[in-house]
């Protein structure tokens, strides 16, 4: 006969109610969830009122034949994508398309490197020279664009320009020189200009970034032997490398659509058809030509450009918020 008493069966473990915190924790959570959403809506609602009718405009004139006679009322004729089929059997086309990466690309790359060498400048310098250097700088990127154009065409000018009468004291044959008659120093001058007016904003938002690196970092890779030049290339560029990213893709998205500099340099003696870039392509084709349709489908093929160039960098941000 057995000992043993009875082992009463278990009880079921029943879920454990929650508690008084629990809602409200929730509650919390939606909240927080929503807030981002809700601080994005007014630009959204900004940016797509904005641009929401001009894009769909040239979206739909694109596939239109528009010109001079809708202009006054007449109605416009849907050529399906006859427009850009025309646009790329165009050899000008593919020559100011590709005028117009390469310069983006030089301007762009110039642009980011003087700009990260004065930002080196700005972190060695002392206290004075800082401030000249950050208010020069700021002063030439405050400068509005009608007017520093307006000095840098009286400076190339080739009938009273300050360059050729230089030149000239310096024993060059250079009076009377148009140096935007031909597009080899067309385009040398235009990207002068477009580097000079971009310089201060890369260099200003390199300075931002090195400002956040640690300087124990640095002084610990001196200890170790790193020279100058590899503390640059190994710990500082790494670190600031999304700047530098960024300021790049800015720029050449700006260089892309570079117009007023090239406009103004083509008003003051250049040769439109030999130096157009895609913003003034679009203009020549568009108020020069009245052909708006295709105007149009230059806007769009450029918008697209533009997207393509600018995909690598959205995705470089969703995989590092993943």
């Amino acid at each position: 006969m057995s000992t043993h008493a009875p082992v009463p069966p278990a009880r079921p473990e029943t879920p454990a109610s929650p508690g008084p915190s629990d809602g409200p924790s929730l509650a919390v959570k939606e909240r927080r969830s929503k807030a981002p959403l809700i601080l994005v809506l007014p630009t959204l609602i900004i940016v797509v009122a904005a641009l929401g009718y001009p894009v769909g405009w040239q979206i739909l004139t694109s596939f239109q034949k528009f010109g001079l006679m809708q202009q006054f009322g007449a109605a416009p004729e849907f050529v399906g994508l006859g427009n850009y089929a025309a646009l790329l059997a165009d050899a000008n086309f593919w020559v100011v398309l590709g005028r117009s990466l390469l310069f983006c690309l030089l301007a762009a790359g110039l642009t980011v490197v003087i700009g990260f060498l004065l930002a080196v400048l700005m972190k060695r310098v002392g206290t004075a020279a800082r401030l000249i250097l950050q208010v020069s700088m700021l002063l030439a990127w405050a400068m509005p664009l009608v007017a520093a154009m307006t000095v840098w065409v009286w400076l190339v000018d080739w009938r009273r320009g300050v360059l050729n009468w230089i030149l000239t004291r310096l024993g060059f044959e250079a009076e009377g020189h148009n140096w935007l008659a031909e597009p080899t120093t067309f385009f040398a001058v235009a990207l002068i200009i477009v580097v000079w007016m971009s310089v201060p904003f890369v260099a200003l938002s390199i300075y931002a970034g090195l400002t956040q690196i640690s300087e124990e970092v640095l002084e610990a890779a001196a200890m170790d032997g790193a020279s100058g030049i590899q503390r640059i290339r190994f710990i500082i560029m790494p670190l600031i490398a999304p700047v530098l990213s960024i300021v790049l893709l800015l720029q050449i998205i700006w260089d892309l659509r570079v117009f007023t500099q090239i406009k103004l340099l083509q008003d003051a003696g250049g040769v439109a058809n030999e130096t157009n870039l895609l913003g003034t392509y679009i203009y020549q084709m568009g108020v020069g030509s009245g052909d708006f349709g295709a105007a149009s489908a230059v806007s769009i093929l450029m918008l697209i450009i533009t997207v393509a160039i600018s995909w690598y960098y959205v995705r470089s941000l969703m995989k590092e918020e993943n």
